[in-house]
């Protein structure tokens, strides 16, 4: 599954890193990845393309608990999991982290 779409791109354009205001809570899910098979979901809510092409993320992640964090996109490509699986994007997340991260 390809993680970073041309719509996410845009997305992630109009938010860059440090453009979250007000409760973090709030802020608005711009894409959600998980893991297929066990621990690990990724709300970003914030990101920057860097010099060379990969893009660092921000928000709310957990793996062993919820906590702010950035993560490389490069990171998040390079996952392998059991049965060929690798990280794959929420295609239904929608809202706030307050809301997804029930």
């Amino acid at each position: 599954m390809k993680l970073l779409t041309k719509a996410i791109e845009e997305a992630l354009s109009k938010c860059p890193l440090g453009s979250t205001d007000g409760p973090l809570l709030e802020s608005k899910v711009i894409v959600k990845y998980f893991n297929p098979c066990g621990a690990g979901t990724w709300l970003v809510t914030e990101g920057r393309k860097l010099a060379d092409g990969d893009w660092v993320l921000w928000g709310m992640f957990h793996i062993f608990e919820w906590e702010w964090g950035y993560v490389l996109l490069s990171e998040l490509e390079s996952v392998k999991l059991p049965f060929g699986l690798g990280i794959e994007r929420d295609l239904h997340a929608k809202g706030t982290v307050a809301e997804l991260k029930r």
